[in-house]
């Protein structure tokens, strides 16, 4: 599946936008609206205004929705939750090359809400890859302590982990220390 440079920030802004709900013993990373600017600016978000306590409620429940896109177990569930978000997003797909980047899509209408900027392309990113029957690269980590959201690109779809380095590192070493203590006795 060819994924163009803006699907690809895209799919990372909602993974990581996903990853801010408060877990069982994690705070909400987006609990202010300082957090939400930190998150437009490090996504570089373009054509952000002024942002308000709106603004972070809108966003918080742009990403319910998105996580339900991920816990989704078909293509159908998944395509009605972002048909939804990208409808009511207002989707205006234009042509644009701003800030030294080639031609792209975005699909936000001028002047749009962050919370209506995030739906449409990330939707649209989203939606691209129900289109292309990938709907099952987008999945949670099989560590029992994470279940962080995260697309799976590898060529043969065998990604498990949101982070190969922590959360698949520390299973494996679980699981070679379990297995030494039951060789040594």
């Amino acid at each position: 599946m060819l994924i163009t440079h803006d699907t690809r920030c895209a799919l990372l802004t909602v993974v990581d936008l996903v990853n801010t709900a408060p877990e069982d013993d994690q705070p909400d990373g987006l609990g202010t609206v300082d957090d939400l600017r930190t998150f437009v600016r490090e996504h570089d978000v373009s054509g952000v205004g002024s942002l308000t306590a709106a603004d972070l409620d809108s966003v918080r429940e742009v990403r319910a929705k998105f996580a339900e896109v991920f816990a989704a177990e078909e293509a159908r569930s998944a395509a009605k939750i972002v048909n939804e978000l990208v409808a009511a997003a207002g989707t205006t797909p234009q042509l644009t090359d701003h800030d030294g980047y080639d031609w792209h899509v975005h699909y936000f209408a001028p002047g749009a809400s962050v919370a209506d900027h995030l739906a449409a392309d990330c939707g649209m990113a989203l939606a691209f890859f129900v289109v292309a029957g990938e709907q099952d690269r987008l999945r949670r980590c099989d560590a029992p302590d994470c279940r962080h959201a995260f697309v799976d690109l590898s060529r043969n779809r065998s990604r498990r982990y949101c982070d190969s380095r922590t959360c698949g590192n520390r299973l494996h070493v679980a699981a070679y220390r379990a297995r030494r203590r039951e060789a040594a006795g």
